[in-house]
């Protein structure tokens, strides 16, 4: 099989993180409200057996401008990514997600994954996500999705007839949304930083 369309993404720009052979590198990225943040990351698998884990949190409630763009390069055979980053978005804030997982010709048995999850909590916030896969090789696991959407109105029509208030049944429903993705010492501060966004 050829690879013609193959081109090495990372000619002019060293990647930010460089994983090596039987090397383990796990992220988790924080963004809380009144934070506008740009965070551009480049990931270069580069040994058999390197595996990389990327988290990501984002909480924006006003006219914050949040972006990501990651790019997970596999090079090697028998590499492992996962990417997982939910977030919320309310006011006028803007987030955009620009995901791109690339396995070159040489990396067989890769196996990568990236999802990005959304809930927007008013009509002027907006979300872009754009997750991408391209590759050149033949044995791979590989998959990427993406999800925009509002809380769960029948979940909270649930709590409530439960006793559960309004204000708080969002708060736990946005809690467990963002939970995959919450560092355990970050925990009371997402909290405190949800209940901003009620």
């Amino acid at each position: 099989m050829g690879y013609g369309n193959y081109r090495d993404p990372s000619a002019g720009r060293r990647p930010d993180y460089v994983v090596r052979a039987g090397e383990r590198l796990e992220l988790t990225f924080v963004v809380l409200p009144g934070e506008s943040r740009d965070i551009d990351v480049a990931i270069d698998l580069v040994g058999e057996g390197a595996e990389v884990t990327l988290k990501g949190l984002y909480l924006s409630g006003g006219d914050e401008r949040v972006n990501f763009r990651i790019l997970m390069h596999h090079r090697a055979g028998g590499c492992v990514s996962h990417q997982l980053f939910n977030g919320i978005a309310g006011g006028s804030s803007r987030v955009t997600f620009d995901g791109r997982i690339i396995v070159a010709p040489d990396a067989q048995q890769t196996e990568a994954y990236q999802e990005n999850h959304n809930i927007v909590l008013s009509d002027n916030a907006r979300v872009e996500t754009t997750p991408q896969l391209e590759i050149y090789a033949d044995d791979v696991k590989c998959s990427h999705g993406a999800t925009v959407g509002r809380l769960d109105e029948e979940a909270l029509f649930y709590m409530r007839t439960r006793g559960v208030p309004e204000a708080e049944a969002r708060v736990l429903q946005m809690l467990s949304f963002l939970s995959p993705v919450t560092p355990e010492g970050d925990r009371e501060r997402v909290e405190q930083s949800v209940l901003q966004l009620v």
